[in-house]
């Protein structure tokens, strides 16, 4: 409770102290206000979003040999407050990000010293020299499309099973970001990040080893409109063909939880020290667009040295990493009403660790999504429906509405 009101009192105070002053930009989905200092010296832009969920739920019953009642759930699932602008130059920028749903709050534990997780991204970026940045704090990793594609920004009502089992999301660290353009169109970007290794809000230093990661993007018919390769469905309707290819490469020395950076910390010893063992992940993604019509394909694969937690006297806890493969494809075309239909198969051949025993556990996953964009992904009305399956057996169907305002 005090942290709502601490968020709501400082909202307040920023809003009170520009109030005299001019706010420029405030078109709906530009944030409630966007300022910037008389003598240029800092600019502040403040937005708000929310999204709000409804999810029907049928699982197979293997006894029965039929799908059984549905479970509902409503849920804010998202609703979250951010800053961004510059300091002192244009060359010096920064990002707050700040989650306040049940579930961005979620996951207090003794690395965090038992408290909330609001900070989603807080970071620097200084653009030092040409088309070099340096990007210090904490933010999302240089990992996957689908999971640096932003949440107001997806074509479904949620990411991939792809994104949820391998993603690498947010850590604490630096990177460095590159971009060179050959001949007229043809970019290249090189982003290399050096990080703490254990996730997002870890205060009480560093668990296991670094984590390193590389990532290399090439746009052979040049640049997407509006930065449209980090954004889902072609809404800008590229007049000429777009392609986006990338590939990532992570390495997570002495990784301590059970998704590398994600997921469970593994105990050993009864609960005394944390198994640590070096986690590899890859990506290969693909965005493409064309006149309303709009693909993404990624393939993810995950490896570790010692699967299996084990004690110092070498006995299994039963418990230890997540490793394997996966490949999403989804597809999408938007009218020029702004409805769209978009289709998506994911599938994983997910290793997990069960009673000290590697089980093998494969996923497929069919999605038809329909949309409706009032202002662009700024104001939308989403549902999609899910067809899933476990080892080749039915698994359960799942019905999701959602509605999305960013301010």
């Amino acid at each position: 409770m005090k942290l709502k009101f601490t968020i709501v009192a400082i909202v307040i105070a920023t809003i009170t102290s520009l109030n005299a002053q001019e706010i420029s930009d405030s078109k709906f989905g530009k944030g409630i206000f966007n300022f910037v200092a008389k003598d240029s010296s800092f600019s502040i832009k403040f937005g708000a979003r929310i999204q709000v969920r409804s999810t029907s739920t049928w699982n197979y019953d293997q006894a029965g040999s039929q799908f059984g009642s549905p479970d509902h759930n409503f849920d804010v699932r998202r609703a979250r407050l951010k800053f961004d602008g510059f300091a002192y130059s244009p060359k010096l920028r920064y990002k707050i990000e700040l989650g306040l749903s049940n579930r961005d709050l979620s996951g207090a534990n003794e690395f965090n010293r038992e408290t909330p997780r609001q900070i989603l991204d807080a970071v620097i970026m200084w653009n030092f020299a040409g088309n070099w940045e340096l990007w210090a704090g904490q933010t999302k990793l240089p990992g996957n499309i689908e999971r640096v594609v932003s949440s107001a920004n997806l074509q479904f009502i949620d990411r991939s099973l792809l994104n949820s089992r391998f993603n690498i999301d947010r850590d604490l660290g630096i990177q460095i970001r590159h971009k060179d353009v050959i001949g007229e169109k043809f970019v290249i970007r090189e982003k290399f990040s050096l990080s703490q290794g254990e996730g997002r809000n870890i205060t009480e230093g560093n668990i296991g080893g670094l984590q390193y990661t590389g990532r290399v993007e090439f746009l052979p018919f040049g640049e997407f409109e509006a930065k449209g390769d980090y954004v889902q469905s072609d809404l800008k309707r590229e007049e000429t063909p777009k392609l986006f290819l990338a590939f990532t490469y992570n390495y997570n020395e002495d990784a301590v939880r059970s998704r590398s950076g994600l997921g469970s910390f593994l105990f050993i010893d009864g609960g005394d020290n944390l198994f640590e063992s070096d986690a590899t992940t890859i990506f290969a993604d693909a965005m493409f667009k064309y006149k309303g019509f709009a693909f993404m394909g990624e393939y993810a694969h995950r490896d570790v040295d010692n699967v299996i937690a084990l004690n110092s006297d070498g006995t299994t806890t039963g418990s230890g990493f997540s490793t394997g493969n996966a490949l999403n494809l989804q597809a999408s075309y938007v009218f020029k009403n702004n409805y769209e239909i978009a289709g998506r198969f994911t599938t994983l051949d997910e290793e997990n660790v069960s009673n000290a025993t590697i089980v093998d556990l494969d996923t497929n996953e069919y999605t038809l999504g329909v949309s409706k964009f009032i202002v662009g992904h700024k104001l939308k009305v989403q549902s999609d429906l899910s067809y899933r399956t476990f080892n080749g057996n039915e698994g359960r169907i799942e019905y999701r509405l959602g509605f999305d305002l960013h301010f």
